[in-house]
Parts: structure tokens; C-alpha cells; sequence
């Protein structure tokens, strides 16, 4: 069983002996800590939820909702409901933070507490802390009987959260319903099953061949929208000679495309392509995390302005963004924040903006795809042994490549030219992460392997 307690919420798989897996103790100790923390920083009694398909979401929703109450606190539920659209309600409903019940793209044996802040933004790394401290030291008092919180069932959101996205500038309605897709979709089972078919019929798509759309949170595979897991959506689109697939992780804020080909257009290639299509209309600065594709930084350079880059992390990339007011951002999983909406990773929003681009430019997605720069991302990690210092490690790589340009600012990233690898450590593992991108597949194994050599060598040493 595994008990994961970081920046991102808690996150463990259903079942076990308390504080070894994500068990109801758990849940209500964690939900206690979080209410009294937003009660405490905001003065407000009232917090929003909604959660995935999954099959342990009734479970989870019920203790939460339960708690909440017990401490006096106002629940406005969503029911099922994506990420995004919880983000975007917390604020409208001027409540004291929100609590996303999903595990994102992990398997169906996990689920996971994410916690927002009245902004229906990702709590920081500060936050956080408080909030692990509150629930180490038990340190809530729960409401007596005639001060308990009241539960509120809404699930006019749907609405709202694609109202919103239609009414964006950037987004043209007839322009993709003039287009007249065909599109594929892979929903896994989960709240996209509802919530992308929703949005494509407001947007004027009238041929949807939909796969998994069932939210009954029985995954068909792997959740995570990587290649191997989506053969399904790819012979889909081949079969039905649909213009694209459509592929969301089971709350809908990860996103990737398949191409008329069958072929993936690859998830780190969906931010660079809508942010594109935005800053031809909308010039404006961009971030990512350190370990997402450099196309991006290409094509924010085409357009004339600022490329940053951000420690991994949600959390992280918006605060950059602020920092910068970026008008585009997110992380090379797929996950597109649009400040224009909201601070948080939306595939909704960015369905809408792709599809308005596609239709516009007049090309297909892979001759879409075709132009921009090409490269690949190598993803390897090292295992060390638990006692192992890593950042002592980590210092003498970077000595090793110190004329060479490089941040430390989340692990270390050596760039070489129009090269780079970023070695980080994990948050739950004794291992370091090394990703390296470089215009093929060869060269960007190449780099990877010649700095694990470094690595095994400083080892050797030691």
C-alpha cells in the first residue's frame, strides 16, 4: 500500500492499515487539516468538491463530505466533475478552497485528496506544510450538533465551466462548426465521457465516435494518455476516418491529440501547438516546467517575446506565470493553463482553442504537426540506495558541466545548444530523474546515457 503526502494533495491507494495506504482513517484526518486551514486563512465556511469516475469516488466523496460537515463547514457538491471545472467554481462560489477527489492519471486502485485555495488554485508547498502539521498534530475541534455544515448538490457547473469557454475571444464556434469534424475520443471511462462530448456539441462538432465514455471509473487501460495506452483511439480514428482523436486523463486536465493518420501528436506537442495559435493573436510571454519540450521556447521566439522556464509542478508553473504574466503556460503532459479562464490545467479549454486553430489554418493535424520543430524527450531515471546523498551527487555533476549553461533551480538542467537534460530527484523514490530532449530519438539517448556514465563514475569514486 503506499501513502503519498506532497505539494500536488494526498494520494495513496484504497485500502490497508491507516497511514500505509489512503484508508477512510486517512482520508478524514487529511480533509479535517484542510478545512480547518481554509476556514482558518480565509474566514469562510464553505468548500466545494467533486471528484473523478473512479470506483473508490463514492467512498471517498461520502467520508469527505461528512467531515466537512462535522467541522461546520458548508459543502457545495459537483458530484462528477472534472478538475478544471472545480477550479472554476470555488471562486464563483466564494468558498474557502475546494477538494478534487481524483488520482489524475493513476491507476483505478488509487484516488487522491487535491486541495485549492479560495482562489480554486493548487495550495503551494508552504501551505501545504501547514496543513501536514495540522493533521500530525490532530490539532481541529469539530462543530457541535446545531453548527454542522449543510451539503448543497449543484451540477449547473457543466454548464457554466463550457459557457466560459465559448466566450472566449480566441475561441470561434462557427468557425468549428463550418469545419465539420469528425472526431474520435478516449474518455476512459471517466468524467470526459460526460464532460467532452458536452463541449464538443456546444462547439458545433456533430460526428463524435466515442470510446470508454461510460463513467463508471472501470479504466479500459493504463489512464495516463500516453501512446501505448491509446492503440484503441488510434485504430478508431483510422477506422472511422475521423479528422482526430481526442484523448483526456480521467479529471480532464491532461490532453492529447491523434492525428487523421493515426499517429500521436504527442502530448508535449499540445501546448506548443494551442500556444501558437494564441500568441499569433495574442502576443504575450510563455512558461513551462524545466522538464517540457524547448518548441515551446521556439515558438514563443518566433512570435518576438519571453520564454520562461519553471520548476516541475502545477503549482510552480502558475506562480512563474504571474511572476512573467505569461498569457499561455503548462507542462508538457498536456496540460494547457489559460489565464484568460483560469489559473489550472484545463482540457476543456484547450479542446475548444485547438479545434478553432485547426479549423482556421485549414490544415490537417499532421501537416499542423509537421511544423513545428521536432524533437524527443528521453525519460530515464537512476536508482540509488536510500542513505545515498543525491544533492551532493547532483553538485558534482554540475561541476562537471559548469561552462556549459545550466539552473539549479529544481534539481539541475545542463543546456547544449538547443540540447538539454534535467536531472531531479524524486519526492517519494531514492532515484533521479534524467530527461533529455534533442532533435532525435538517438541523440537525445545519447546525451542521457552519457550522463548517467558521469553519474556511475562520480559513484565509483565515492
Amino acid at each position: 500500500m503506499t501513502l503519498i503526502k506532497s505539494i500536488s494533495g494526498i494520494r495513496g491507494t484504497i485500502g490497508g492499515v491507516a497511514a500505509e495506504g489512503l484508508t477512510p482513517l486517512d482520508i478524514v484526518k487529511f480533509t479535517s487539516a484542510f478545512g480547518t486551514w481554509a476556514v482558518k486563512k480565509s474566514g469562510l465556511k464553505k468548500i466545494v468538491i467533486g471528484r473523478d469516475a473512479r470506483i473508490s469516488g463514492s467512498m471517498v466523496n461520502h467520508l469527505v463530505t461528512g467531515t466537512l460537515q462535522g467541522l461546520g463547514i458548508d459543502v457545495v457538491d459537483l458530484g462528477l466533475s472534472t478538475t478544471p471545472t472545480v477550479e472554476i467554481a470555488v471562486p464563483l462560489e466564494k468558498a474557502a478552497g475546494g477538494i478534487i477527489i481524483t488520482a489524475s492519471h493513476n491507476p483505478k486502485q488509487w484516488n487522491a485528496l487535491k486541495l485549492l485555495n479560495e482562489n480554486g488554485e493548487f495550495i503551494n508547498d508552504a501551505e501545504g506544510k501547514l496543513v501536514l502539521e495540522i493533521a500530525e498534530n490532530s490539532d481541529f475541534t469539530f462543530a457541535e450538533v446545531d453548527e454542522l455544515g449543510k451539503v448543497m448538490m449543484d451540477d449547473s457547473y457543466l454548464k457554466i465551466h463550457i459557457d466560459q469557454i465559448l466566450a472566449l475571444p480566441l475561441v470561434d464556434v462557427e468557425a468549428i462548426t463550418e469545419a465539420d469534424f469528425k472526431i474520435a475520443i478516449d474518455s476512459v471511462n471517466s468524467t470526459g465521457g460526460i464532460f467532452v462530448p458536452a463541449l464538443l456539441k456546444a462547439l458545433g462538432v456533430k460526428t463524435i465516435y466515442e470510446l470508454f465514455a461510460e463513467p463508471n471509473g472501470e479504466f479500459p487501460h493504463n489512464p495516463e494518455p500516453l501512446p501505448e495506452n491509446l492503440v484503441a483511439l488510434s485504430e478508431e480514428v483510422i477506422k472511422r476516418g475521423a479528422d482526430l482523436g481526442i484523448a483526456v486523463d480521467p479529471d480532464v486536465d491532461r490532453l492529447c491529440f491523434v492525428t487523421e493518420e493515426g499517429r500521436m501528436f504527442g502530448e508535449e506537442y499540445t501546448l506548443v501547438a494551442i500556444a501558437d495559435y494564441i500568441l499569433q493573436h495574442t502576443p504575450g510571454n510563455t512558461v513551462s516546467n524545466l522538464s517540457s519540450t524547448r518548441a515551446l521556447r521556439d515558438v514563443t521566439e518566433w512570435a518576438g517575446t519571453t520564454y520562461t522556464a519553471a520548476p516541475v509542478g502545477e503549482v510552480n508553473v502558475v506562480t512563474k506565470m504571474k511572476e512573467t504574466q505569461a498569457i499561455i503556460g503548462g507542462e508538457g503532459n498536456g496540460g494547457i493553463i489559460y489565464p484568460a479562464l483560469h489559473y489550472g490545467r484545463d482540457a476543456l479549454a484547450g479542446i475548444a482553442l485547438f479545434l478553432t486553430q485547426l479549423a482556421k489554418s485549414g490544415k490537417t493535424v499532421s501537416v499542423l504537426r509537421a511544423s513545428y520543430p521536432e524533437y524527443f524527450i528521453s525519460k530515464n531515471k537512476i536508482t540509488l540506495t536510500a542513505d545515498m546523498d543525491i544533492d551532493a551527487l547532483l553538485w558534482k555533476v554540475e561541476a562537471l558541466y559548469s561552462q556549459q549553461p545550466h539552473t539549479t533551480i529544481d534539481g539541475l538542467k545542463i543546456e547544449f545548444g538547443k540540447e538539454w537534460v534535467h536531472l531531479r530527484r524524486s519526492n517519494t523514490e531514492p532515484i533521479i530523474r534524467i530527461y533529455a530532449e534533442a532533435a532525435s530519438e538517438q541523440a537525445a539517448n545519447n546525451l542521457a546515457n552519457s550522463i548517467i556514465a558521469n553519474i556511475h563514475q562520480i559513484l565509483h569514486q565515492n
